[in-house]
């Protein structure tokens, strides 16, 4: 007699058992796309801060003179500190042998700048040779600054590839042109290109030796700039670079009569330093990455365990058949547990595929601060799924156990 009532509740029974597992695969594959994500958006953020470090060369040291804001040895606080050419050689010589490139600056302020009857609206820099190294930047034509143009203070200018595009377009080279700067004729000598972009390129160089005895220098600067010689180990590049700072600092305050503890009379920026701190967060942000992601993905693997436990429940009388007609308890555990690896690889593989394919496309175009190009190690990921199949086996390994366990009786009483 055809039971219209039971034959509902079997399709009823098929139907939840068909939601239950898309909701848990959909648990699964959520919890690798979202691992890949974060661990692609923490790459991305470990490659825009390193591409902001580059911008200079990595073991650089710069000097600014700022403002005392404390009273010492008999000098009033809001005095502004002036770097000069003695500081500079004094430098030169107390840290020789832990220097490898070293420049002063001077910049040239109020100058006008004009190529014919063109004015440039470009600032003016005096700087020595070095400076080339310590900026990472390049020549595409020409040559840099060198000793004799610092020794004889030649009118010669450098210019960079964005104003060779803006001010030069029609010639093959500017190399022997002529800038007029605040009335005094410099030749052009050179185009560098700079490693950070052309926002680094809005300036045109010139030697300070010239500029200090053109444009009423005297003897003064507004920075120093420093490289150190590499160093393989990371750490000891920053240990380097600390104890650097802290000498320079120190002599740069006895110098100029400052206060041990007066942070904004000598500002001194490096790089190393900064980059240790980001790089160390960097490592906090990827662990609690991992851990979100972890915590994502173990929340699949309980629904794996839920969604076999369910079935085992549900195909209790099955299963007592199949142990009546001789099948053995290993032949019941490795039915449930194809089961559970199937779920579990087919939502791994379809998450790891759609972040993969996300970041493949979306990532080369992301133009955020500190974030660049989000990426992720596709052995790492692929890794990750299988560990996460494994688990799945794990996960149903359990209720396989249990439903190899159960009594033939007691199975075939099941209603």
């Amino acid at each position: 007699m055809f039971d219209l009532e039971r034959w509902q509740e079997i399709f009823d029974t098929i139907r939840k058992n068909k939601l239950r597992t898309f909701l848990t695969g959909l648990s699964v594959a959520s919890g690798i796309f979202i691992l890949v994500i974060l661990l692609g958006f923490g790459q991305g953020m470990q490659n825009g801060i390193a591409k902001e470090f580059e911008q200079d060369a990595a073991t650089s040291v710069w000097v600014w003179p700022g403002v005392t804001t404390k009273e010492y040895k008999g000098m009033n606080p809001g005095r502004r500190i002036q770097l000069r050419n003695e500081n500079y050689d004094f430098i030169a010589l107390l840290l020789e042998d832990q220097i490898e490139n070293k420049s002063p600056r001077l910049f040239i302020r109020n100058s006008f700048v004009n190529y014919g009857n063109e004015t440039l609206a470009y600032n003016v820099q005096g700087v020595s040779p070095q400076f080339q190294f310590i900026e990472n930047e390049f020549i595409s034509q020409g040559r840099f600054l060198n000793q004799k143009d610092e020794d004889v203070k030649s009118k010669i200018a450098i210019i960079s590839n964005k104003i060779n595009r803006e001010v030069f377009q029609k010639l093959d080279s500017p190399i022997g042109e002529f800038l007029d700067i605040s009335g005094i004729s410099f030749k052009i000598v050179g185009v560098y290109g700079d490693v950070g972009g052309e926002r680094e390129e809005d300036r045109i160089y010139i030697p300070l030796s010239t500029a200090q005895q053109v444009f009423n220098g005297a003897n003064r600067l507004n920075n120093l700039a420093y490289t150190l010689p590499p160093v393989d180990d990371f750490d000891a590049a920053v240990a380097q670079s600390i104890k650097f700072k802290n000498t320079l600092k120190t002599y740069l305050q006895q110098a100029h009569t400052v206060a041990p503890d007066d942070t904004s009379a000598i500002q001194i920026y490096n790089p190393m330093e900064e980059a240790k701190r980001f790089y160390s967060l960097m490592g906090g942000i990827k662990f609690f990455f991992w851990f979100v992601g972890v915590c994502t993905i173990i929340a699949g693997i309980v629904g794996v365990s839920n969604i076999m436990l369910i079935v085992v429940k549900e195909r209790t009388r099955e299963i007592g058949i199949r142990k009546a007609l001789g099948a053995k308890p290993w032949s019941i555990v490795g039915m449930i547990l194809h089961e559970a690896i199937f779920i579990t690889a087919i939502a791994g593989f379809t998450g790891l595929i759609l972040s993969m394919g996300l970041l493949e496309i979306v990532g080369p175009h992301v133009e955020v601060d500190y974030v660049l190009n989000p990426s992720v190690d596709f052995n790492v990921a692929l890794t990750t799924v299988f560990v996460l199949i494994f688990a799945g086996a794990v996960a149903g390994f359990f209720p396989a156990w249990r439903a190899a366990k159960i009594h033939v009786i007691e199975a075939l009483r099941d209603e």
